[in-house]
Formats: structure tokens, C-alpha cells, sequence
């Protein structure tokens, strides 16, 4: 094994200048990464000056066996903390030989809407909450309960330190510093309510980037719990019952809300936002409904109510927020397997272009 790993982390600068590039992209399933790698002769941080590539559209349910080419277009470039050097990972989009987006390709339409000049002009701020759970691969019950049992009721494990009330900690800070690597601009972690639970925070990220950097900060956390010989789970509600559900609660702000006077922006945009709460809803993860019942820090499904500092509420205003008259909020109803892509430019698009 201490050949094994030498060689996986064998330098290539030493004899090469060539590079290897991770494509990876999204599957037929909206939540399944994909990846294949590939020789490039030599380093590239431009992703407009990396050739497309093509994949069997019709082994990942996106294409019919008989015309199963897919074409990806490189879109974000970040440094590979797996290979290391001046090796890459290339987030990219999907789409049909013919050039235009597959319906999976749920980045395109987000694209649009954060290039709309009234949407440039305000620059959207994003802050994801991505929550997950780690679970035993064999029994897929969580890490650190016992197997076909229930650890005790929670309370000591939200940011708990000790052996009997954090498990994992060793996948997340691995998670942490990959990330940092990579270029992802993760901001922190913190051991979650339910135990094997957690969360990282991606932000503050400017319109689609905020998109891109959470799909690769997903990616190398997949590939890490890969390692660890643990299955990582984004289903909203893991376990049934009086256990938190898993949430991506996403902040955000524009710059006429962090201007002077923004608290009005804000109220106007969350009034917008209540008034479409059905289609973001929709929109905003499958098997929310487990997890938005009005209780475990959520709001009902089926209501919308905003408060100040209320964590049971669809959206909530900080309390810095309140004081200093302008700021952001947080909408706490995606769901920990929503896509980022959509969210972040659903929010966008119904607070700044939606006119009720």
C-alpha cells in the first residue's frame, strides 16, 4: 500500500509539464456527479480555452441508446487536491451535439438569468448552508448510532466535540481544507443537530458561481467519504421521526439591499417571494415535504411566514440585518438536495425581473 500510495502521489512536474483534467458534470438523476479524466499538454486556467468532450448520455438516463453522444462545455476550473499540482477540476454543462442544453442541464437557464444586465447591476451575494449526513455504507444508517438503534435525543451533538457526540469529523476537515485547495470559497463547518450530521457553508459567491462552487465542493466531498469507506446522503429528512431534517438554507443579498436603507429592498423582495412561495417550493428539492413540517427548525410546507431571527420561519432577517437597516436574509426552505443552479437564480429572478 505505501507503494500505492507514492505512486497516486507521484509530482508529474518533475518529468512532465502535462496535466490531467477531471471533467465533471451532473446526471440523469439531478443530484448523481459524473467524471472522467483526461490528458491536457499542458497547464490551463482559462475554462474557454479547454476543448468540449462527449460521454454516453445513455448510461447516466440523458440520452437514447441511439444517439447517445452528449457534449460538455467546460464552464469553472479549479485546482485538483486529490492529484495535486497543476492538475484540475473542470465543472461543466451538458448538451446535444447540435449545441443546445439537455433538459438536465439546468446550469444554462441560470446562466441567462445572472447575465440579464438588470441582474449584473445588483449583484447578487450568495451564503449556501449545505447540510448532509454520513452513513455506514454496509447498514446506511448513520455514522456513530448504533447499528439498528437510536443514539440518545439531540441536543449534545449540534457543534459537540467528544467521542460520543461527533462522528466524522475526520471526512469534514478533510472536506474543509480540499475545498480551500480546490479554490472553493467555503467559509466554515459545524457538526449539525442530528448526529452524523453536518454542514459546510459555501460563500459569499457572485451569481453562478455560487452554482459552480457548490457542485465541486459536493463533488469532492463525494470523493472523499469515497475514501473513508462511508456513503454521503443529501436526502432531506434521513430518518423519520424526531431527528432534524437536512436542509440548504441560502442567504442572500443584492447591492440595493446592502446599500443604505435596504431593509425596504428586502421587505419588497420577500413579499415577491411569498407570493410565488408554490413555485419555489416546487422548485427548491424533492422529499421536502419530509422535512418543511413546521417543526425541527422548519417552516410548513405549505405557509409562508418571515420573522426576525425566527428559525421557523421560510425566510428569516438577521438580527444585524434589522439594526443596521440593510444587510441580507436567508431562505430557509430549499432542501439539502436542491440544485444550486436553480435556487440561486429562482431567488434572482423573482426579486429582481418578476414583476407581480
Amino acid at each position: 500500500m505505501s507503494l500505492l500510495n507514492d505512486l497516486i502521489n507521484l509530482n508529474l512536474s518533475e518529468t512532465t509539464e502535462k496535466i490531467i483534467a477531471e471533467y465533471i458534470w451532473i446526471g440523469g438523476s439531478g443530484m448523481d456527479l459524473r467524471s472522467k479524466a483526461r490528458t491536457l499538454p499542458g497547464p490551463v486556467t482559462d475554462p474557454a480555452k479547454l476543448p468540449k468532450w462527449n460521454y454516453d448520455g445513455s448510461s447516466t438516463d440523458q440520452a437514447p441508446g441511439d444517439d447517445s453522444e452528449v457534449i460538455l462545455y467546460p464552464q469553472a476550473i479549479f485546482k485538483d487536491p486529490f492529484r495535486r499540482g497543476n492538475n484540475i477540476l473542470v465543472m461543466c454543462d451538458a448538451y446535444t451535439p447540435g449545441g443546445d442544453p439537455i433538459p438536465t442541464n439546468k446550469r444554462y437557464n441560470a446562466a441567462k438569468i445572472f447575465s440579464h444586465p438588470h441582474v449584473v447591476s445588483e449583484e447578487p451575494w450568495y451564503g449556501i448552508e449545505q447540510e448532509y449526513t454520513l452513513l455506514q455504507k454496509d447498514s446506511r444508517w448513520p455514522l456513530g448510532w448504533p447499528l439498528g438503534g437510536f443514539p440518545g435525543p439531540q441536543g449534545p451533538y449540534y457543534c459537540g466535540v467528544g467521542a460520543d457526540k461527533s462522528f466524522g469529523r475526520d471526512i469534514v476537515d478533510a472536506h474543509y481544507k480540499a475545498c480551500l485547495y480546490a479554490g472553493v470559497n467555503i467559509s466554515g463547518i459545524n457538526g449539525e443537530v442530528m448526529p452524523g450530521q453536518w454542514e459546510f457553508q459555501v460563500g459569499p459567491a457572485v451569481g453562478i458561481s455560487a452554482g459552480d462552487e457548490l457542485w465541486i465542493a459536493r463533488y469532492i466531498l463525494e470523493r472523499i467519504t469515497e475514501i473513508a469507506g462511508v456513503v454521503l446522503s443529501f436526502d432531506p429528512k434521513p430518518i423519520p421521526g424526531d431527528w432534524n431534517g437536512a436542509g440548504a438554507h441560502t442567504n442572500y443579498s443584492t447591492k440595493s439591499m446592502r446599500a443604505d436603507g435596504g431593509i425596504h429592498v428586502i421587505k419588497k423582495a420577500i413579499e415577491k417571494l411569498g407570493l410565488r412561495h408554490k413555485d419555489h417550493i416546487a422548485a427548491y428539492g424533492e422529499g421536502n415535504e419530509r422535512r418543511l413540517t413546521g417543526r425541527h427548525e422548519t417552516a410548513n410546507i405549505n405557509t409562508f411566514v418571515w420573522g426576525v431571527a425566527n428559525r421557523g420561519a421560510s425566510i428569516r432577517v438577521g438580527r444585524d440585518t434589522e439594526k443596521a437597516a440593510k444587510g441580507y436574509f436567508e431562505d430557509r426552505r430549499p432542501a439539502s438536495n436542491m440544485d444550486p443552479y436553480v435556487v440561486t437564480s429562482m431567488i434572482a429572478e423573482t426579486t429582481i425581473l418578476w414583476k407581480p
